[in-house]
């Protein structure tokens, strides 16, 4: 059963920076995109950053510049680095295929996510 587990997220104020993971069991991960989004309250889910198999990424123009998405097959992981974070920023972070950003690969189950909180 695949199996997706976030951590990294916390507390951080504006114009910190946070790094995420994302520990992925299972082929989905080697054989696939993976995806971030997160998820504000009240806001809808949105897929902010995407790294292809082979490596390129695309991200969302809010997080563009700001966020770098890379991965490491061999320990089939996922991170997110955030820098320069805005209070906008704030909301629980998931990881998963991407349906977006130009992709559209079936979603699996979701993890628990990570909460990150930009403020002062």
């Amino acid at each position: 059963q695949v199996q997706l587990v976030e951590s990294g997220g916390g507390l951080v104020q504006p114009g910190g920076s946070l790094r995420l993971s994302c520990a992925a069991s299972g082929s989905i991960f080697i054989i696939n995109a993976m995806g971030w989004y997160r998820q504000a309250p009240g806001k809808e889910r949105e897929l902010v950053a995407v790294i292809s198999s082979g490596g390129s990424t695309r991200y969302a123009d809010s997080v563009k510049g700001r966020f770098t998405i890379s991965r490491d097959n061999a320990k089939n992981t996922v991170y997110l680095q955030m820098n320069s974070l805005k209070p906008e920023d704030t909301a629980v972070y998931y990881c998963n295929r991407p349906i977006g950003l130009g992709y559209n690969i079936a979603i699996v189950n979701w993890g628990q996510g990570t909460q990150v909180t930009v403020s002062s």
